[in-house]
């Protein structure tokens, strides 16, 4: 397994909170020792979107951090970033492997094993499953999938497990014992008075 792919996945957020940048929260979580940032900006036009993946490419360039966008493959492309995480409803994992080659990193959602071993079989890099606990970033319409579905789900699969819901500081080690070998995280990091020490606090649970 990938070493960029273990550890803390930072999900950028500028909605909740607008003190920071989604590339000075990039540029936070890098120093911090951060693998993996997504970008995921819904509320954001495709110039603005790509003007902010370029910058963060750009900085985050040689650091060892990837940078992935959420939903576009094509933003990939034209931002030079280092791979795409893919919703159920997204393109299919297979033809965003066609654009975007063996290099680029390829991540897919699940909710249930099933969808997770599908993204598996599609040829993903990493699956994320959630949400493992409630969370106030992103609502569902399906129940929490808890510690149970999420190791059920590592034990299963042969790529890395992304574990996304409703993790802080203090349910983190319940997450990363049920397996997951990487933990998405967004507004505790986010919106936390110093997102760099926190995402310190973070990685020292790694």
């Amino acid at each position: 397994m990938s070493n960029r792919l273990s550890g803390v996945y930072l999900i950028t957020d500028t909605s909740r909170q607008q003190r920071f940048s989604h590339r000075e929260l990039a540029e936070q979580a890098q120093r911090a020792g951060v693998p993996v940032v997504q970008y995921r900006n819904k509320e954001t036009g495709g110039r603005r979107a790509l003007a902010d993946i370029r910058g963060i490419a750009d900085s985050l360039a040689g650091t060892g951090t990837s940078l992935i966008v959420n939903d576009r493959a094509d933003y990939v492309l034209a931002g030079k970033a280092d791979g795409v995480h893919l919703g159920q409803d997204d393109l299919p994992i297979k033809t965003a492997r066609s654009l975007l080659g063996e290099a680029r990193i390829i991540g897919g959602s699940s909710s249930t094993v099933e969808e997770a071993r599908l993204v598996e079989q599609q040829g993903a890099d990493y699956v994320a499953l959630g949400h493992i606990f409630e969370s106030q970033t992103k609502k569902k319409d399906y129940p929490p999938r808890g510690l149970e579905m999420l190791r059920e789900v590592c034990s299963a699969l042969s790529i890395p497990v992304v574990a996304i819901g409703g993790i802080t500081l203090d349910n983190a080690p319940e997450v990363i014992g049920a397996g997951a070998d990487m933990i998405a995280v967004s507004s505790a990091i986010c919106m936390a008075r110093d997102p760099y020490q926190k995402a310190r606090a973070f990685m020292g649970l790694f």
